[in-house]
């Protein structure tokens, strides 16, 4: 409201009740404003000291909420790196087998293949030895 609002609200309330009732009539306006805002004040208030414990009880369980995740996570991070543990020694088992059995096949075909050039050099010197030239005829 303006200035020239309140001034018409002034003059109609001098003409309606009169320049004798109206201090009594401010001083109940205002007196009810009072109790007004104390009573506004104390529904705050009241809610506020409500509210205090529902405001402790959710900060207490989001608290509790916070730690079950944090150790399920911890959990969680400590059996996945159990799991790549033992997929890692699982691996290296594996492969260490592989490498012992193609390095065993290894030496095996390199044994076969000197005991075959072996015996085809004997045959090749017996063979040569057999068949003996004579040029002087």
């Amino acid at each position: 409201m303006s200035g020239p609002e309140i001034f018409v609200i002034i003059i109609v309330a001098l003409l309606l009740f009169g320049a004798d009732k109206l201090p009594d009539i401010a001083r109940g306006l205002a007196k009810g404003m009072r109790d007004f805002r104390k009573a506004t004040d104390d529904i705050k208030r009241e809610l506020e000291t409500s509210t205090e414990d529902l405001r402790k009880d959710l900060n207490d369980v989001t608290s509790s909420i916070k730690n079950n995740v944090s150790d399920l996570s911890e959990n969680i991070q400590r059996d996945a790196g159990e799991i790549t543990d033992n997929l890692k020694k699982d691996i290296n088992e594996v492969t260490d087998n592989i490498r012992t059995d193609v390095n065993e096949v290894s030496d095996t075909i390199q044994k076969d293949v000197t005991e075959v050039t072996d015996t085809i050099k004997k045959d090749a010197e017996e063979a040569s030895g057999n068949y003996s030239y004579d040029y002087t005829d």
